[in-house]
């Protein structure tokens, strides 16, 4: 995976969204912004109603594409991310790194439940291939156990997606790294060598 920058899909949408604040969701009403925004790999279907998730309306907020409403009052960025937060403690690492994926070309969807993980599709396959990514988050200065890591990748793996390790700096730059797993096998003693000892 090259993560290169590349136009934002964002110039694909011709005009603002208008949406209306549900907890940290946005329900989109309108039938012909539905699908221009589904098309682009936005949002989702509940119950037979559209609703964009909390980092897709983050990101169409911070890139002006989105016109939000609670009751007839307007909803700016900060007060949504507050509201983000609320629901969910990793909703601004979600919210850089889906904002770095979709400058750089990428649609990204909900991922399989690893903390802060996202589908990733290879740009231009959206609607014909299944992702190849999985990308995962971790914030620069936050420690977390190995093992953790490591069952991640194992089910990343499993699942036929490439693991990506998304690793955000305290500047809120994103860097990614391809992981893979590897065994080490024990190194047992060859005929005709001797063990060293120190």
């Amino acid at each position: 995976m090259v993560i290169g920058y590349t136009e934002p899909l964002m110039s694909e949408l011709e005009s603002k969204v208008e949406g209306m604040l549900v907890k940290d969701h946005v329900l989109i009403s309108d039938k012909n912004m539905q699908r221009s925004l589904e098309q682009k790999g936005f949002g989702e279907t509940i119950k037979q109603k559209f609703f964009l998730k909390p980092f897709e309306s983050l990101y169409l907020l911070y890139v002006d594409k989105l016109k939000l409403v609670k009751g007839k009052q307007p909803v700016l960025f900060d007060y949504l991310m507050d509201e983000c937060i609320k629901q969910d403690n990793e909703a601004f690492t979600k919210f850089l790194i889906y904002r770095d994926l979709r400058t750089r070309g990428y649609v990204a969807k909900d991922g399989f439940g690893f903390g802060s993980d996202f589908r990733v599709y290879e740009r231009g396959q959206f609607g014909e291939k299944g992702a190849k990514y999985v990308i995962f988050g971790l914030t620069e200065g936050r420690r977390q156990k190995i093992g953790i890591l490591q069952k991640q990748i194992e089910q990343i793996v499993t699942m036929g997606k490439e693991p990506v390790l998304a690793v955000i700096e305290r500047r809120g730059e994103v860097i990614y790294y391809k992981v893979s797993k590897i065994q080490f096998h024990q190194n047992k003693d060859q005929p005709g060598f001797s063990s060293i000892e120190f």
